[in-house]
């Protein structure tokens, strides 16, 4: 397989390999991610093999906005529209009761399913072509750093993957916040670039 580097803001051959079930590595704010279509068990299964990924690790799905985190959350409370409202698109992901739309590879059976609005142009821009939500983790193999540029994601994954997006080195440079929103009080999942002190100041 060869892997197409798109430089250009044309995404469209991007958007046809998600549409087709296969695999583009993304740029966001965080790090470099590793997106298929998730609502496609098998592009979802591409991703755990590819990355060597544990099957017991549930995947944290990317959306333009709430309007599509409400095709995969079975319900969006006002605490998640707030932080949404404050924090999207950025460096914050929320965990929130899933929908049956959403393949249990995607959540590792769980009842759960994290989402985040990333802050990248052509990430959004591809989101915006293809439709659906995309299963997202971060674009490395398993324990290994995470890619923060394009010719990282190359190194591990030349060969492997349809597509790389190169949209220059990440801005912040290590993963989202990750906040739980189905428990209470609310927990912080995961430390990331996003304090959590400022997660604490957004919610009453």
């Amino acid at each position: 397989m060869k892997t197409v580097v798109i430089t250009s803001d044309n995404l469209a051959y991007a958007a046809e390999v998600i549409l087709n079930g296969g695999l583009v590595a993304v740029p966001t704010d965080t790090v470099y991610g590793l997106a298929g279509n998730a609502l496609n068990a098998d592009a979802v299964a591409k991703i755990y093999d590819v990355k060597g990924r544990p099957s017991v690790k549930p995947i944290i799905l990317l959306v333009p906005g709430l309007d599509v985190a409400g095709t995969v959350c079975a319900s969006i409370p006002e605490t998640a529209r707030m932080l949404a409202t404050k924090f999207w698109p950025g460096a914050l992901s929320i965990i929130l009761p899933r929908q049956d739309t959403v393949p249990d590879i995607v959540t590792a059976g769980g009842g759960t399913v994290g989402v985040r609005c990333p802050n990248h142009p052509k990430t959004l821009e591809l989101m915006r072509l293809v439709g659906l939500p995309l299963a997202v983790p971060s674009a490395n193999l398993s324990e290994m750093p995470a890619a923060k540029t394009a010719g990282e994601v190359l190194e591990y994954f030349d060969g492997k993957i349809e597509c790389v997006i190169d949209g220059g080195a990440c801005e912040l440079g290590f993963e989202s916040t990750i906040v739980d929103l189905t428990v209470e009080p609310f927990r912080v999942v995961r430390q990331g670039a996003l304090p959590e002190e400022e997660i604490r100041k957004c919610l009453p």
